[in-house]
Formats: structure tokens, sequence, C-alpha cells
């Protein structure tokens, strides 16, 4: 079987700037798609040099996800859109998602903005019959003591999944997600850059090593492609096994 393509596609990856997000607009990119990146440093010069980001070839617009006026406002990446990957994420440590102020900011980035930017881009989306692509986290399956907001807007997002493929089906939208497992990005740096806590980690998935963005770019093209046309409304676990 071939590898997908999307050449002429038109992509957006809203949190395309790094880390899982990035990885998964170089494959598109990769494949002859026309990519635009969301994320939340005022030009694409300001990631030069941070690990995990490569925006050579893709556009770029500076747009907070968190406020929803932002997401009104920001400028069309095309004229059309074929494919919409939203991999978005925020976390706060140190028990702060138990305060108002950690709470409310990870559920507006984790989860709220996952129907704004949808809304922002169902009739656009309708007119090509694309397909969106959720990014959760295995986080949505199982608690997480230090971090309430985060595993609850994962869950959020799973479930999420499920309605808006349930009702966009109609419209030819394709809405599916995928859930990483443990991959080496800025949001996971309290456990890879922990010895101790990375070696634990480690043990408990079956594959024997992180993921990485690749993996999970992986799973994000087939989940836009045509391999997965009758796949709707669906989570794909990637993690190695870390969840069995």
């Amino acid at each position: 079987m071939n590898d997908p393509d999307f050449a002429g596609k038109a992509v957006l990856v809203v949190g395309g700037s790094s880390g899982i997000g990035n990885g998964i607009a170089r494959a598109f990119l990769a494949r002859g798609a026309r990519v635009h990146v969301w994320g939340t440093r005022a030009d694409a010069s300001a990631y030069d040099g941070v690990d995990g980001s490569d925006l050579a070839g893709l556009g770029y617009s500076c747009v907070d996800v968190g406020v929803p006026d932002e997401i009104a406002a920001a400028a069309e990446p095309f004229e059309t859109l074929d494919v919409l990957v939203l991999c978005q994420g925020a976390v706060v440590y140190r028990r702060g998602e138990f305060e108002q102020a950690g709470w409310d900011r990870v559920m507006a980035v984790n989860l709220d903005s996952l129907m704004h930017v949808s809304r922002r881009f169902h009739p656009a989306l309708k007119a090509s019959q694309g397909a969106v692509v959720i990014v959760s986290s295995i986080s949505a399956y199982r608690a997480n003591k230090g971090n309430p907001a985060y595993a609850a807007s994962k869950s959020g997002a799973v479930s999420l999944t499920r309605t808006p493929g349930q009702a966009w089906a109609p419209d030819g939208i394709r809405v599916n997600g995928l859930a990483p497992g443990l991959v080496d990005t800025k949001l996971t740096k309290v456990t890879t850059d922990n010895p101790d806590r990375l070696k634990g980690a480690l043990a408990s998935i079956p594959i024997g090593r992180m993921g990485t963005p690749d993996d999970m770019a992986g799973a994000a093209l087939f989940l836009a492609s045509p391999w997965a046309a009758y796949v709707c409304g669906q989570t794909l676990i990637v993690d190695g096994g870390a969840t069995l």
C-alpha cells in the first residue's frame, strides 16, 4: 500500500510550532500538503533554536487559542481547508491546576478551544469534505493526581471527538482523534528530565521506549487519509501499550 498522498491539500495544525504538532505538520508537508501552523510566539523566528521545532516550509500565525476572540479574529490560512489538526496543549505543574487560574487556563486551551476552532472552520471543512484530528492524551483514561484540569480536559477531548464525529458526518466531515502516550516534549519534561521518573515510566511501556512525534504523525496521517474513510468519532491510542 502506498504512502498517503496529500499533494495540494490545505492543512492547518493548531499547536504545530513544536513537539507532536510540529512532527504532524512536517509529515503532511513531506507528503505534498500546504501546511500552516498556529503557535503562541510572536512570529516564526521566535522558534529558532527551540528543541522540537522546525517551521521551514510552514506558514505561521500567532494565535492564543485560550482566548476565543483571537480564534475568531485570526486570518484564514488558506482559501480552502482539507484537514484540521488540533494539537494545542497546556499544563500547570506544582498543583497549580487545583487553583482557579490554572484550572481555567488549561481547560480553555485543552478543551474549550477545540470546539471554538472546529466551529470556526466547519464551513470550510464541509465544503472540502475534510477531516478533523483531535490530539488528546492517555491521561484521558487514568487519574492524574497532580493535574486535574489536564486529565479532565483530555477526557473531554475524547468525548468531544465522538459528538462532532456523529453530528458532522452527514456534512462529509470525519472527526477522529489520537491519544499519545509518553512523548518527549516541553509538556513532559517533568518526567523526561527526571531519571527516576523516566525509568518508572519506561518500565510501564511494553514496547520499552518513549513515543516520538513521528509515531504520532503516522497515526494522524492515517486518520486524515482515505485509508480511514470509514472511521468516525474514534480516538486511536498510540502509547506503546502503556494503557494495557
